[in-house]
């Protein structure tokens, strides 16, 4: 059992180790640099750093643990709170469309854990055997982990994601390497070596990934401060709820691992910004204690093409589904909704479509892109589960039957058969960004 201090030092002597012919798994460390550049997302890029640091060093599953800063008793304080968990064995007799479902929990940075010790010290910590930690460990292991999952945990590697000004970014715990025979060994030198240039690798693009969040976030509190339903949590919500919509309707299409990944990543970054457009909706509407009169109420539909009118200047795929979104969350189905087939990027906003009167034409069906019929969804079902000044949250079983209702007039049938596939998913995402 051993704790590693990151030194030059001991990079140059991993460096060494592996050209000296062991190179192969730090060549595809290099290789990844580029490929987890792409993601924006903070999630996808968490539970890719996962699966890939499980690949460096065999791993037969692992957690990840992101650094977040919670209230209690009025003080604040930094714990680790788990993100995502893998695991081949346990894993393995689920479909293969569907996901695990896990608990969210967050540990304290202290000593009394394996991950609060290594989110503590900043090392790397290499248990061979978890059932036997010497006494004289300032960190244990529960075996009650083990009796609840059914999963024994042997052999653990644990290490930091440390930015080079020594921020803690967060932790992740590697269990039960594994041989060529899939038995269950120690992890090795070679592993730690090869953890050192991963855990540099995957800090520079998961902090590169978090300025971006922010960036987002800060550009949704622009909207929070005209409009209080527009939180932080809410747009982190509504992106996972259309991510996971999404993940359902592209396996049912036999959409490739690589496209699904891309798209979504994309998706999820734009669905933040799906309600920026009411930064010029007026306060007096939009902080208004109660329900919008019908003259409040097409004042408050411009903030689509508002918002749409942000993105005139496309630059990436990422601009085009934001734009999308923004323009076309609130069409309907059944061609109902608002703003319709009209110009978000001329001033008046004029119809591309009208009617006998002039009046823009909503579009309806497929005609909606699928990014805002997705986005639609997911926005009404967290409104509806949401306290507002004019309700209550409604309770789950209400909020789920409404949905069925709205299925095939506000909503895309296929779509709302997706959400219920992916409800337990959806449900966790709930737990992991609460309102309060």
């Amino acid at each position: 059992m051993r704790a590693m201090v990151l030194t030059a030092g001991t990079v140059r002597l991993a460096l060494e180790v592996f050209m000296a012919g062991k190179n192969t798994d730090l060549r595809s460390i290099l290789e990844l640099d580029s490929e987890l550049n792409k993601i924006q997302d903070v999630d996808i890029l968490l539970e890719r750093i996962l699966l890939e640091a499980r690949k460096v060093v065999h791993a037969d599953a692992g957690s990840i643990y992101e650094k977040v800063t919670v209230e209690e008793n009025g003080n604040k304080l930094d714990k680790l709170a788990i993100k995502f968990a893998q695991n081949d064995t346990t894993d393995a007799d689920l479909p293969p469309d569907q996901k695990p479902v896990m608990s969210f929990f967050s540990v304290p940075i202290n000593e009394k854990t394996i991950s609060g010790y290594v989110g503590l010290t900043k090392k790397p910590v290499n248990v061979p055997d978890m059932y036997h930690i010497p006494k004289d460990a300032p960190y244990s292991f529960s075996p009650s982990f083990d009796k609840l999952s059914g999963y024994k945990t042997i052999s653990s590697l644990t290490f930091p994601l440390v930015t080079a000004k020594g921020d803690l970014l967060g932790v992740i715990q590697m269990l039960n390497a594994k041989d060529r025979d899939g038995n269950t060994i120690p992890f090795t030198v070679d592993d730690e070596f090869l953890i050192i240039h991963f855990a540099a690798t995957a800090t520079t693009v998961l902090e590169r990934a978090l300025d971006k969040q922010e960036m987002l976030l800060r550009m949704n509190k622009l909207a929070e401060m005209r409009d209080p339903k527009e939180t932080g949590t809410h747009v982190k919500r509504v992106a996972g709820y259309a991510a996971e919509i999404y993940n359902r309707w592209a396996f049912r299409h036999t959409v490739s691992e690589n496209e699904r990944e891309r798209f979504c990543d994309n998706l999820k970054t734009a669905a933040m910004l799906h309600d920026l457009g009411k930064v010029a909706i007026s306060d007096v509407i939009l902080k208004k204690p109660a329900r919008f009169t019908s003259e409040e109420y097409e004042v408050m539909k411009t903030h689509t093409v508002e918002g749409a009118g942000l993105f005139s200047n496309i630059r990436s795929e990422t601009d085009q589904m934001a734009m999308e979104i923004a323009l076309t969350h609130h069409e309907n189905w059944d061609g109902t909704g608002y703003p319709g087939w009209v110009d978000p990027f001329r001033e008046g906003f004029p119809p591309l479509k009208a009617d006998a009167e002039g009046k823009a034409i909503p579009r309806k069906g497929e005609e909606i892109p699928l990014t805002g019929r997705i986005v639609a969804l997911a926005d009404v079902f967290d409104a509806l589960c949401s306290k507002r000044v004019y309700k209550e949250p409604w309770n789950e079983e209400q909020v789920l039957e409404e949905l069925k209702k709205m299925s095939g007039c506000k909503f895309d049938p296929e779509l709302v058969e997706c959400f219920f596939e992916a409800l337990p998913s959806i449900k966790q995402i709930q737990g992991m960004y609460p309102e309060h």
